[in-house]
C-alpha cells in the first residue's frame, strides 16, 4: 500500500497555493461567523494529515477497488435521500450529533477515481463510441440522485467534470463535443421548461432562484441576496473596508449577506479585502487548476492523468461557478468556494482528492518527454 517515493517531486508549490487559499478562508469566516472559525480550523489540519498520508499511498493499489468506490458514492446518494436531514427545501446531509456529512462532496472524488481506473482498465478493449456509451450509462445514476436531493448546482459541476474526464481521458474530440453539443440545447430547452407554469422540473425554490436571476427587478425579494453581495463587491473598492471592521456601512456587519461563511465568503473577502483580495483568490484557484493539469500532463498512465485533471476540473469549475453566482452572473447555486468556504465535507473531500494529485505527480517521470505529453490526448482505439 506504501511507496517509497522521490519526495523532491513532491510539490511543495502547489501545497503552497491551496495553504495560502486555505488560510484566506480561515481570516474570512473569523469575519463572517466568529463562531466556527475553530472548527474550520480543526478541519484544515485533519485535512492536511489526510493529504499528507494520501500522498504518501501507492494510487495504483487503491484503484484496484474502483468498482466498491462507485457503489459507494451510489449507495450514500440513495441513503442522504431516505435517511437525509432537509434543510432550505433540500435533502443532502447526514446529522451525526454536531456533524453535519454532505454525501454528494465526497461523491464527486469517489466518482472520479472510479473513472480513472474504469478508463485505465478499458479504455483500449473497447472501441471509442461503445466506450463513450458506457461512462454515459455510469455517470446518469449519479447525476440523477445528486438531482433528486435536490442540488442542481452540484449536478451542473459533477457534469463538468465528467466532460473533463472524458477530453483527458482520450475519448475523441468529436464524441466529447457531441456530448457537448447535445448538452447546449437541452440546457436551452431545460430553461425554456422551468420558466413556465406549472412546471414539474424544479421545486419552487428552484425556479424562483432562476426567475429571480433573470429577472431581479420583478423578484427583489428573492433577488436581494445577490444583490446585496454585488452591493458589498462594489463597496470594496481597490483595497477594501479593512479585515473585520467595524464600520456600519458594512453590509456584512449589518447583515444584509445571508450564508456570508459558505456560499457567499466571497463576498465577505471582497468587501474587506477590495478588489487586490478578490483577484488575489481568483488567481490563486488558477493556478491550482493549472498546477493540476500540469501533473496531469506529467502522470505515468491514464489514472493519474485523469485523477489530477479530476480534482483540478473540480476545484476549477466549483470556484468559478461560486464567483460568477455572488457577482450576479449566474442564478444562486449554493456551491461553497473550494478550500474558502466553511464546510468540513468539502474541505476533506478536497484535500483528500489533493493527496491523490501529488501521489501522482511523485511517480511521475522527472521530465517530460514527447511521449508524455502526447499521451494525455491519445485517442482511445480499440484493441487489436
Amino acid at each position: 500500500m506504501f511507496k517509497t517515493f522521490s519526495y523532491r517531486q513532491f510539490d511543495y508549490l502547489l501545497v503552497l497555493l491551496v495553504l495560502t487559499l486555505n488560510t484566506i478562508g480561515l481570516f474570512a469566516i473569523r469575519s463572517a461567523a466568529p463562531d466556527l472559525q475553530s472548527k474550520q480550523f480543526m478541519g484544515m489540519a485533519v485535512g492536511i494529515l489526510f493529504m499528507v498520508f494520501c500522498s504518501m499511498l501507492d494510487y495504483t493499489k487503491l484503484l484496484k477497488g474502483f468498482v466498491l468506490y462507485y457503489l459507494l458514492a451510489i449507495v450514500l446518494l440513495i441513503l442522504v435521500l431516505l435517511l437525509g436531514s432537509t434543510g432550505g427545501g433540500a435533502q443532502r446531509w447526514f446529522a451525526i450529533g454536531g456533524i453535519t456529512f454532505q454525501p454528494s462532496e465526497a461523491a464527486k472524488l469517489l466518482l472520479i477515481l472510479f473513472f480513472a481506473a474504469f478508463l485505465q482498465k478499458y479504455k483500449e478493449r473497447l472501441s471509442p463510441l461503445m466506450m463513450t456509451f458506457i461512462l454515459l450509462l455510469f455517470i446518469v445514476p449519479p447525476l440523477y440522485l445528486i438531482q433528486r436531493q435536490p442540488d442542481l448546482s452540484t449536478t451542473v459541476v459533477v457534469f463538468l467534470i465528467f466532460c473533463a474526464i472524458l477530453f483527458v481521458g482520450g475519448v475523441p474530440y468529436r464524441l466529447v463535443l457531441i456530448v457537448l453539443a447535445a448538452a447546449i440545447p437541452a440546457v436551452a430547452m431545460f430553461f425554456f421548461l422551468v420558466l413556465q407554469e406549472g412546471q414539474d422540473i424544479l421545486n419552487d425554490y428552484q425556479q424562483g432562484r432562476i426567475l429571480s436571476w433573470l429577472f431581479p427587478e420583478r423578484y427583489p425579494d428573492l433577488a436581494f441576496q445577490t444583490l446585496n453581495s454585488i452591493t458589498a463587491i462594489g463597496s470594496g473598492q481597490l483595497t477594501g473596508k479593512g479585515y473585520n471592521n467595524n464600520e456600519i456601512s458594512s453590509v456584512l456587519n449589518s447583515g444584509f449577506i445571508s450564508q456570508s461563511q459558505t456560499d457567499f465568503i466571497f463576498t465577505v473577502i471582497s468587501e474587506e479585502f477590495g478588489f487586490i483580495g478578490s483577484i488575489a483568490v481568483v488567481f490563486l484557484i488558477l493556478f491550482i487548476t493549472i498546477r493540476c493539469f500540469m501533473l496531469a500532463r506529467k502522470a505515468k498512465d491514464t489514472a493519474g492523468m485523469i485523477i489530477c485533471a479530476g480534482v483540478g476540473a473540480w476545484i476549477g469549475f466549483q470556484g468559478y461557478i461560486n464567483i460568477g453566482v455572488v457577482m450576479g452572473l449566474l442564478p444562486n447555486t449554493g456551491l461553497p468556494l473550494p478550500f474558502v468556504s466553511y464546510g468540513l465535507t468539502s474541505l476533506l473531500s478536497l484535500y483528500l482528492g489533493l493527496g491523490f494529485v501529488l501521489n501522482v505527480g511523485m511517480q511521475s517521470a522527472p521530465q517530460m518527454t514527447a511521449t508524455t505529453v502526447g499521451r494525455i490526448r491519445t485517442p482511445i482505439t480499440k484493441r487489436g
